[in-house]
């Protein structure tokens, strides 16, 4: 078939870097036996062009900015569809006045984040970086000094109670916690009564749980939230974990009160800046876990979000609008609604459908 009349679909550069073992298979199993889809990577770039988009129909995205200069070329373009959950590098509202929609794979992440929060939860519960430094240092005799905490009866508190931190609370249900605390001013209260969990205030949040997990989107309302003074109201005995964006937390104030062991520790799959600075203080902290913005990037976490973009991509291009949209004000606009009426004729002349 003719390249002129295929549709069009971009893989940002990036991906060759970091998952494209994981991703070229799975578009090659999904896309490859459609002769109307031609797809390609795109050259590697912080920031996506508008050149690089004016002649597809959608892109699958992992890490460059989207801003409201990319658009300027979105003539053609119905979705960016983003391998993950994670939207904070893209304009929103620039989408929107694009006409593009911006699609997510939240099926996909929601159960490898949980089990990475899990993960840094039981390693920090059970000391395992200061009981493994006790095997490679020869110092057995003291291992009796480093006691770690069971869960039973233990508080732990997420900020945010969406689909990640629902499925921790799902997770955690074996190990017989005593209170579950969420702040999250947007969802139903039926939905934490679901889930056990109570919902409070953020200083209600901070003071009285055991461990702190961090289940919210980065946006102008939650970059900085976790400061001096929220981490102050934490116990000595607590721990903070976050897996969800570093500039949630101020990263200069938690390292104040790890180096002043004003609270326990923490857990941290994700940093103010990334990669994180060779210099950074907590890189010389014996009281943390680290891990480099992949904890959750297992075998099933690769492929659900390679299907799932995929998915989000071949929806659109029927003319159709996928389930985890984010700028669902897009679908309303009389200019995005002839767009995916286009897609969806293109789609019926090209698979006679």
């Amino acid at each position: 078939m003719p390249d002129a009349r295929r549709f069009q679909v971009g893989i940002t550069g990036d991906f060759r870097a970091e998952a494209a073992l994981s991703l070229e298979p799975v578009l090659e199993e999904v896309f490859g036996p459609l002769p109307f889809v031609a797809y390609r990577f795109m050259e590697p770039a912080a920031e996506v062009s508008p050149a690089q988009i004016a002649e597809l129909d959608a892109v699958i995205s992992l890490r460059p900015r989207f801003t409201a200069a990319t658009f300027a070329g979105a003539g053609r373009l119905a979705v960016v569809a983003r391998w993950g959950v994670g939207y904070d590098m893209i304009d929103v509202p620039a989408c929107t006045q694009a006409d593009v929609l911006l699609a997510i794979t939240t099926d996909a992440v929601r159960k490898p984040v949980a089990e990475a929060i899990i993960t840094l939860l039981l390693a920090l519960a059970k000391r395992l970086p200061a009981k493994e430094r006790l095997v490679r240092n020869g110092h057995w005799e003291v291992k009796g000094a480093i006691p770690g905490l069971g869960l039973a009866g233990k508080t732990v508190g997420s900020v945010g109670l969406g689909n990640i931190a629902s499925e921790m609370f799902r997770l955690l249900n074996p190990f017989d916690l005593g209170r579950r605390l969420a702040y999250d001013p947007y969802i139903a209260p039926v939905h934490a009564a679901a889930l056990r969990v109570d919902l409070v205030d953020l200083p209600t949040l901070f003071a009285e749980s055991d461990f702190v997990t961090i289940n919210c989107p980065l946006n102008d309302e939650t970059r900085g939230l976790v400061d001096a003074r929220l981490l102050n109201l934490m116990k000595p005995t607590a721990y903070l974990i976050n897996t969800a964006r570093g500039p949630i937390v101020n990263e200069r104030d938690l390292i104040a009160a790890l180096q002043a062991g004003r609270i326990a520790g923490a857990g941290l799959d994700v940093f103010e800046q990334e990669p994180l600075p060779l210099d950074s203080p907590l890189l010389q902290l014996d009281n943390v876990i680290l891990a480099p913005h992949a904890l959750a990037w297992t075998d099933d976490m690769y492929r659900g979000s390679g299907l799932g973009v995929c998915d989000n991509v071949l929806t659109v291009l029927r003319g159709e609008v996928p389930k985890y949209t984010v700028n669902r004000d897009v679908i309303a606009r009389p200019t995005f609604q002839a767009k995916l009426r286009a897609l969806r004729e293109r789609w019926m002349q090209l698979t006679g459908q």
